[in-house]
C-alpha cells in the first residue's frame, strides 16, 4: 500500500494530464454540475451575484447590437449563457462535459430560450461560421498548457469575425503569491465527492514552477484507486498579452475582472478584451 500510494504522490511532468476524464466520469459529473448550481459555492463556477454583476457588464461594454453573435466556450451549464441570451445576444454554448451540455438544453428549453449547445472539445473545434464575440470564463484559459492555449487562442481567432470581441480571465500573479503549499488527507466513509462509495483522498499542492500551481489528487477505494491534476497558469499583464499578440490579436481592454472592475494589479485575476485585427 505505501508503494501504491508513494507512486500516486509521484512529482508529474509539467501540465502532464489526467489519465480519466473524471469531467464526464458518471458519479463525479453530477457532483460537478452540483457544485456549477451550488449558488453559495465560488469553486466551479462564480456566486450569481457576481455572475449577474458580471452579465450587466458585458452588455453594455460589447452591447448585442452590434456583437450579436456569441460563442461561450467551457460553457457549462449554461449560467452565463442563459444570461447571455436574456441579454438580447444570439449564443452558443460549448462544453466537454456531457452532464453540464445535457442540464443546459434542458434548462433552456424550461425556460424558452434559443440557445444552441454543443458537447465538444473547444481544443478541436470547427464550427463553420464566426461570431461577433466569444467569452471563456472563470480562468480555464490557465489550466492548459503553453501548446493548448495557443490551440484554444487560435481557435477563437478563427472563429472570430473581423473587428471581433474575446473575453477572457486568468489567475494573476497575486493570487500565485497567496498560493499556499501543503498536504492534507480525507477519510470519507459514506462516499462524497470524488466516489459514491466509501474513500480516502490525499491533496497535495504545489508551486510546481515559479507560475504554475498543481493540485495533486490521489483517491483510494476498496474498488479502484486514481490520481487527478488540477493545473494553473497564472499571469501577469505582460505574459497575458503576449500570447495574445502572437496569435493575432489587440488588446483592447484589461480589467480586474469580467464585471469590469478597474485593474491596479492587486486583484486575483486579470480579465482582458480582445481584438481581432
Amino acid at each position: 500500500m505505501f508503494e501504491c500510494i508513494s507512486k500516486m504522490l509521484e512529482r508529474p511532468q509539467l501540465f502532464q494530464e489526467t489519465k480519466v476524464p473524471f469531467w464526464n466520469d458518471k458519479y463525479i459529473s453530477k457532483q460537478m454540475l452540483k457544485a456549477h448550481l451550488d449558488p453559495d459555492f465560488n469553486g466551479a463556477s462564480r456566486k450569481l451575484p457576481f455572475i449577474e454583476l458580471s452579465v450587466n457588464w458585458i452588455k453594455e461594454t460589447i452591447p448585442p447590437a452590434d456583437y450579436a453573435a456569441l460563442l461561450d466556450l467551457g460553457c457549462g451549464p449554461g449560467l452565463y449563457a442563459e444570461r447571455f441570451a436574456r441579454a438580447g445576444f444570439q449564443v452558443t454554448g460549448v462544453d466537454f462535459s456531457e452532464g453540464s451540455i445535457d442540464y443546459a438544453r434542458d434548462s433552456a428549453k424550461r425556460s424558452g430560450l434559443d440557445i444552441r449547445y454543443i458537447y465538444h472539445d473547444y481544443l478541436d473545434l470547427e464550427l463553420n461560421r464566426c461570431f461577433d464575440f466569444i467569452t471563456m470564463i472563470y480562468c480555464d484559459y490557465g489550466a492548459l498548457s503553453e501548446r493548448k492555449r495557443r490551440t484554444v487562442m487560435q481557435t477563437m481567432y478563427h472563429h472570430l469575425k473581423l473587428g471581433g470581441r474575446v473575453l477572457l480571465d486568468v489567475f494573476s500573479m497575486e493570487k500565485y503569491k497567496a498560493f499556499r503549499e501543503g498536504n492534507t488527507w480525507e477519510l470519507n466513509p459514506g462516499g462524497g465527492f470524488w466516489r459514491e462509495q466509501g474513500y480516502v483522498v490525499l491533496n497535495r499542492y504545489s508551486k510546481f514552477t515559479e507560475d504554475v500551481t498543481l493540485e495533486q489528487i490521489a483517491v483510494l477505494s476498496e474498488r479502484d484507486t486514481a490520481v487527478y491534476y488540477l493545473w494553473n497558469q497564472y499571469f501577469t499583464m505582460e505574459t497575458l498579452e503576449r500570447e495574445a499578440v502572437q496569435c493575432g490579436f489587440r488588446v483592447s481592454g484589461v480589467y480586474g475582472d469580467v464585471a469590469g472592475r478597474v485593474y491596479d494589479g492587486t486583484g486575483d485575476t486579470i480579465a482582458v478584451l480582445l481584438e481581432k485585427l
